[in-house]
C-alpha cells in the first residue's frame, strides 16, 4: 500500500493548480478533440475520480458536449430512475438501473424534505426534480425548490427556485428548456400560470398563462412545441379533452379542442 507524504501532496496540489489553467491542454501532447474522445472512453465507474483531477476535466464531464462525444464513441448508456417508497409509505429514495435491469443501486439522498406530486424532467443528461409538497407534523408545505442530479458525479445540487410554488403540475423539456404549467399553488388554489427554466442562466421566467387553470395534467415536447394534456380544468366537468399547445417562438398558447378522451393521471 502506498502512502502520500506531505511533500507529495504539495506537489500534487501544484500539479492540479497548473492543470486548472484554462489555456492548458486537457491531456498534454494531444489536441483537445482527441483528449475529449479519450476521456469519453473512460468507464462510468471512474467519473468521480476524473472530476477530481482538475477543473477542466470536471467541467467537461458535466457538459452537454461530453454526452455528445460519448454517444459518438458508442459509450452512451441508458438508465432508468425509480422513486421507491418503504412498506409504510413514510420514506422514499431514488434508485437507478441500466436498460438491462442490472447494476441497480441507490442514489445519494436528495436534499430537503421528502416531497409528493413533484415534477421530473431529464435535461442534458441530468435529472431535475421540481417543486411538490411535503407534510411535516401534519402541516402541508408547497415547495418551489429545484434539485438536479448529475449521474457523472453521483451528486445533487440545488438550482434556482421556481417563481411559483406548485404541485400536481405538468412539466416537460422542449428545445433545451424546461416548462412547468398549472397545478396547485401554496394555498391549494388551482393554477393557470406557467414558467420556463433556462439551464444556461439558471433562471426561471414566467410565460403567458393558460386560458384557464389546469391540474393533474401532463406535458410533452413535440416538433419544438409544448403540449399539455389530460387532467382537469376549471372549465370542464370530468376529464379535460382539450390540449393546450405553447409555441416558444410566438410566445403564445393555442387550444386543440378535438382531442381524445384524456385521463387524470399518467405513468
Amino acid at each position: 500500500m502506498s502512502t502520500l507524504s506531505k511533500g507529495d501532496h504539495s506537489m500534487r496540489s501544484e500539479a492540479l493548480d497548473d492543470a486548472d489553467d484554462d489555456d492548458g491542454f486537457i491531456l498534454p501532447g494531444l489536441s483537445d478533440d482527441v483528449s475529449k474522445y479519450c476521456l469519453a472512453l473512460v468507464p462510468r465507474s471512474n467519473f468521480l475520480a476524473m472530476g477530481d483531477v482538475c477543473k477542466r476535466w470536471r467541467r467537461f464531464i458535466q457538459s452537454k458536449e461530453f454526452i455528445t462525444v460519448r454517444k459518438l464513441a458508442g459509450q452512451l448508456e441508458e438508465w432508468l430512475y425509480i422513486l421507491t417508497a418503504d412498506s409504510e409509505g413514510k420514506g422514499s429514495h431514488w434508485e437507478v438501473m441500466n436498460s438491462f435491469g442490472h447494476n441497480r443501486r441507490s442514489l445519494p439522498p436528495m436534499p430537503g424534505h421528502g416531497k409528493a406530486e413533484f415534477g421530473v424532467v431529464v435535461l442534458n443528461g441530468k435529472l431535475l426534480v421540481m417543486a411538490g409538497y411535503s407534510s411535516i407534523d401534519g402541516t402541508i408545505s408547497v415547495s418551489a425548490e429545484v434539485y438536479q442530479y448529475n449521474s457523472n458525479l453521483d451528486s445533487w445540487i440545488r438550482l434556482s427556485n421556481m417563481n411559483v410554488a406548485r404541485y400536481n403540475f405538468a412539466c416537460a423539456e422542449v428545445n433545451g428548456l424546461v416548462y412547468a404549467v398549472g397545478g396547485y399553488g401554496a394555498e391549494g388554489d388551482s393554477l393557470s400560470s406557467a414558467e420556463v427554466y433556462d439551464p444556461d442562466t439558471d433562471k426561471w421566467t414566467m410565460i403567458e398563462s393558460l386560458r384557464r387553470p389546469r391540474w393533474g395534467c401532463f406535458a410533452c415536447g413535440f416538433e419544438g412545441k409544448l403540449y399539455v394534456m389530460g387532467g382537469r380544468s376549471s372549465f370542464t366537468i370530468g376529464n379535460s379533452k382539450f390540449v393546450d399547445v405553447y409555441d416558444p417562438e410566438k410566445h403564445t398558447w393555442r387550444e386543440m379542442k378535438n382531442g381524445c378522451v384524456m385521463v387524470t393521471a399518467h405513468a
